[in-house]
């Protein structure tokens, strides 16, 4: 489950993004906006592997979420999305994989809630 205390957006993320793109802020931007598109993808996949009681069908997803999610700052939401990856890994889905596919979706919220401020703001190209 994600750490409530940590920041939906991890801030130093982002700069050493900006800072690896030469500080190009509309390539970041382009970034985040795949990145955002995408979220619903991976979510979509995540709950149907879930229904389906498919632990193998959940490793992609959730890894993709995983990874895409820590590369721009949302490690919350990479942290829930691992814990979906290592029970799709374990080959069994206990009863623990719903609620963290919910509590996914619900951090999702707040990662687009975030993102959206932050392309109003600083990260706007």
């Amino acid at each position: 489950m994600p750490d409530a205390e940590a920041p939906v957006l991890d801030e130093a993320v982002l700069i050493e993004l900006k800072e690896t793109t030469g500080d190009d802020p509309a390539f970041v931007r382009d970034l985040v906006e795949t990145y955002l598109a995408d979220v619903p993808i991976q979510l979509g996949g995540i709950e149907a592997a879930i229904a389906a009681n498919d632990a193998e069908a959940l490793i992609r997803p959730a890894h993709t979420l995983k990874s895409s999610s820590a590369a721009v700052g949302a490690m919350r939401l990479s942290d829930v999305s691992r814990t979906l990856e290592m029970a799709g890994r374990s080959g069994t889905l206990d009863a623990s994989a719903p609620d963290n596919a919910k509590a996914a979706r619900a951090e999702w919220q707040s990662v687009e809630a975030a993102f959206s401020a932050w392309m109003a703001g600083e990260g706007r190209a």
